[in-house]
């Protein structure tokens, strides 16, 4: 089954390193060039339904400025879907750029090799 798109970026952010709520959103935001911007209600819940499909665990949890700030971590199962998910973007990708090739939208790819 296709990961939706916010999860998809949720993995992909927490893919390099643990990360709090607040920096998860900025990454989503920056991974998606701007078109998904999570609010916090949106974000919680979905961390929620992901660490309890284990895709992600709790890393750890830290006091700042009196307020908890709960860390998130992809999961071993969390990298396999998201890289099952990379793989079947991969294989729709290059089924779409074949057809737009024979359609003439889009040129074959050029080496760059010497």
């Amino acid at each position: 089954m296709a990961l939706q798109e916010p999860t998809f970026y949720i993995l992909t952010a927490l893919a390099e390193q643990p990360l709090h709520g607040y920096g998860v959103m900025q990454a989503v935001a920056e991974l998606s060039g701007g078109r998904i911007n999570l609010r916090a209600g949106t974000l919680y819940t979905a961390l929620d339904r992901l660490t309890g499909e284990g895709l992600l665990t709790l890393d750890r949890e830290e006091a700042v400025d009196g307020r908890l700030r709960r860390y998130y971590r992809l999961t071993g199962d969390g990298a396999s879907d998201l890289a099952k998910e990379v793989e079947r973007m991969r294989a729709a990708a290059t089924i779409a750029a074949a057809r737009l090739r024979k359609f003439g939208a889009i040129q074959p790819a050029q080496s760059t090799i010497a």
